[in-house]
């Protein structure tokens, strides 16, 4: 669960006290679980009617604990459920109405439609090319020149992983700080050697006849991954000489 910071002096001592915050507040207690949320995403989820902070006279943003807790359920049901926002908005608002009901998960679109199934479990989700551009909040010529330097790539009958959605949205905010779309391919051919290797270490286990050992082979895939992406960051914040949460 999200804590709220204690202290502060000056402005931010006031808006402790009054029990609310501000969007630089918030920012900084999402970042511990959401290290990719920026300002301008918060800004967008409000513009979506996902949360309402009040406002000042003079028009600043002032966030309620409940609007953070708000927050943090909609990022994780973007990053572990793969919901678009009006799902989760008409999800969360059924919720606080106190009515039991369980959550959908995204499944393969059929005639241009995004299924959505009741599920207790997130599992693993398609979504279509309209849905992609409103989730990453890209417009259609950014997407294809991101395709066409193979950022991103749909599968065979048109529709993309979810996952996309966070590699488009990634490659936005870069773009906003002046790392264009074309200098990124060599991170994806080095994404692409890194899933090789793993590939080449689970590759006899996926082969495997017994179905007990094929399903740890999807375990090992999971664990490799996390362990390059560790080891990718790491590297990166070492050339940089930084250190970042």
């Amino acid at each position: 669960m999200l804590q709220t910071p204690s202290g502060g002096a000056g402005h931010g001592a006031a808006a402790a006290d009054s029990g609310l915050m501000s969007i630089g507040t918030v920012l900084n207690m999402l970042r511990g679980e959401f290290p990719e949320v920026t300002i301008s995403k918060i800004r967008f989820l409000e513009s979506e009617g996902l949360i309402e902070p009040q406002r000042t006279p003079s028009g600043y943003r002032k966030f309620s604990a409940g609007d953070v807790e708000r927050l943090g359920h909609v990022l994780r049901m973007q990053r572990d459920h793969y919901l678009p926002l009006k799902v989760i908005r008409e999800h969360l608002d059924a919720v606080e109405r106190g009515e039991a009901v369980p959550l959908p998960v995204v499944g393969r679109q059929r005639d241009g439609e995004t299924v959505l199934e009741p599920c207790d479990t997130p599992t693993a989700a398609l979504i279509g090319r309209a849905e992609l551009l409103a989730a990453a909040e890209i417009d259609e010529s950014a997407l294809q020149e991101w395709e066409s330097y193979g950022l991103i790539a749909p599968l065979e009958d048109g529709v993309y992983d979810a996952e996309t959605v966070t590699v488009a949205s990634l490659v936005a905010e870069l773009g906003r700080h002046g790392i264009e779309p074309r200098h990124l391919r060599v991170m994806k051919a080095a994404a692409d050697r890194e899933a090789g290797l793993v590939d080449q270490v689970v590759a006899p286990l996926k082969r495997h006849r017994n179905p007990q050992t094929r399903a740890h082979a999807e375990a090992r895939t999971k664990e490799l991954a996390a362990l390059t992406v560790r080891l990718h960051a790491a590297l990166v914040k070492t050339a940089l000489g930084v250190r970042l949460p």
